[in-house]
């Protein structure tokens, strides 16, 4: 076969650049062994890593399996710790004696898809919350329960969960794999010059002390930089700044006061006066990070609410080292041109909210592998597909994400600006019209493999104030059925809060025991 695709290169290492390694590596693991194609990792020495703490999706456990790594290993390696959802606190409304909060579990409970939960539950006002009615994981997650049994082996659960991790530690794991265990070629080097063919495509990255690094498809993991799409190549970054506001954010680490403090089985989002606060609890300790926009807050006063949210949770900020960040909220407008796809922040970045980041790198990395062209001429086949799909999921990403401002009744100007019609993109104004009058189901997300699906936007939009109007009319045997899974989700959530340990202990024993092989 001519012009056969036999070399791909991934420029930048951290999270994205590794993990895209090991989703490729371990999909073509037979094509690599047999000398069929190669992957190599070019990382730059001097650019240093930063161990911020990060949530993931629960599509995460499932990418670490299939790429041969030990989940005890993962755990004891990256500080890592189970996530179960998020935790929403004082969204709705301003703080108040009592903080309100709803959660986005991870559970995808029965009949959401379909929309007879929300359906039933709207027309039973006084049950409780939307979470709490049909899944385990408000509970668990309150409780402070894990997921999972120190008998549960390697990946398997009673709950659905995701993990926190230390990004810097998970990036040195996933290098350590992917070189020994996948026969990922390794290359530390700067790149200091970008190669164009004649027809526009890159030729190679030019390495300093003169090296040259060739291949038939360069993935940019350049973070915001994107030295390979943005800056070689020339394709224009769309901000959209002017639908979601935050463009800073101050992070921090805090120590837990003693080794025995429970772990938040959540990621906490609490809302502030120009954005909000993320409280991510690691194994070791807690990343916790204020995003806000500086245009409605300065960062002199979003830190000083950041250190009195710190002090509220019983820890001391005096010997906190604290770190500002700033970034654009957008995406590049294609993400995939000739022989050259963006895969992280290289791609695009909107803010921190829901753990979009990790998971586009995931679904990213596994399209390639998955579509990789056989040859080079038939290169941009799959590059039109990629860039519809990701068109598309940055989308319904940006319209999730502000989904969450729309529905708050804060009344600070920056939750006011963010109700502002203007703001709001018109497929986002369309949903929002439509589910006044009837409930999101599977029938409004006709996409395949929807980056946020039917049930994720009850549990946010039923969280709030927002309600449809009771225009249903469920049958008795609906009625039924929906009553049947009130009482069984009791029951299992009972059953498991029973049954399982808390977090911490479980964290303790794995570190400690280990996890059952798969």
């Amino acid at each position: 076969m001519q012009n056969k695709i036999k070399q791909i290169a991934i420029v930048g290492g951290g999270t994205a650049g590794w993990l895209t390694a090991g989703i490729l590596a371990s999909r073509l693991r037979t094509r690599i062994n047999n000398g069929d194609i190669a992957v190599t990792l070019c990382e730059s020495p001097n650019i240093p890593t930063v161990g911020v703490g990060e949530g993931t999706w629960p599509t995460m456990p499932s990418t670490l399996k299939a790429m041969g790594i030990s989940e005890t290993e993962f755990i004891r390696e990256c500080d890592a710790a189970f996530k179960q959802g998020s935790k929403f606190v004082n969204w709705g409304q301003e703080e108040g004696d009592v903080p309100q909060y709803y959660y986005h579990p991870f559970d995808v409970p029965i009949a959401a898809f379909e929309g007879l939960l929300p359906e039933y539950w709207l027309t039973n006002p006084d049950m409780g919350s939307l979470a709490k009615i049909f899944s385990v994981q408000e509970a668990l997650c309150e409780n402070f329960k894990a997921p999972k049994n120190i008998t549960h082996a390697e990946y398997a659960h009673a709950a659905n969960y995701g993990y926190h991790l230390d990004a810097g530690k998970f990036a040195k794991l996933l290098q350590k794999h992917c070189t020994e265990k996948l026969s990922v070629k390794h290359i530390l080097a700067d790149v200091t010059e970008v190669e164009l063919a004649t027809d526009g495509s890159i030729d190679s990255v030019i390495l300093d002390q003169g090296r040259t690094l060739s291949a038939d498809l360069f993935i940019d993991c350049t973070g915001f930089k994107s030295l390979l799409l943005g800056q070689a190549l020339d394709i224009k970054f769309k901000p959209v700044s002017d639908v979601l506001f935050a463009d800073t954010a101050i992070a921090t680490q805090v120590q837990y006061p003693d080794n025995n403090m429970q772990i938040k089985p959540y990621t906490q989002s609490t809302a502030q006066t120009a954005g909000w606060i993320w409280d991510i609890g690691l194994s070791s300790r807690r990343g916790v990070g204020h995003v806000f926009s500086s245009k409605h807050i300065s960062a002199q006063q979003a830190q000083a609410e950041l250190e009195q949210y710190i002090i509220a949770s019983g820890a001391d900020t005096s010997e906190l080292n604290f770190r500002k960040i700033d970034f654009n909220s957008g995406y590049r407008e294609k993400f995939w041109h000739k022989n050259c796809v963006a895969v992280g922040l290289s791609a695009g970045f909107l803010e921190p909210l829901e753990a979009s980041a990790l998971v586009l790198v995931e679904l990213s990395a596994a399209m390639i592998a998955e579509q990789l062209p056989p040859t080079i001429n038939t290169l941009s086949i799959v590059e039109k597909r990629f860039n519809q799909k990701f068109h598309y999921r940055w989308q319904r990403a940006i319209d999730f994400l502000k989904l969450h401002y729309i529905l708050s009744q804060r009344q600070t100007q920056f939750w006011q600006d963010n109700r502002a019609e203007t703001s709001i993109p018109s497929s986002l104004q369309e949903l929002m019209l439509l589910w006044q009058h009837q409930v999101p189901k599977v029938s409004d997300f006709e996409a395949t493999g929807e980056l946020f699906q039917a049930p994720s936007f009850q549990f946010v939009l039923y969280g709030t104030h927002f309600r449809t109007e009771p225009v249903y009319n469920l049958s008795p045997a609906e009625v039924e059925f929906m009553q049947h899974q009130v009482i069984k989700n009791q029951k299992s959530t009972d059953n498991l809060l029973t049954q399982l340990p808390d977090h911490r202990s479980l964290i303790n024993k794995i570190k400690q025991y280990g996890l059952a092989k798969v």
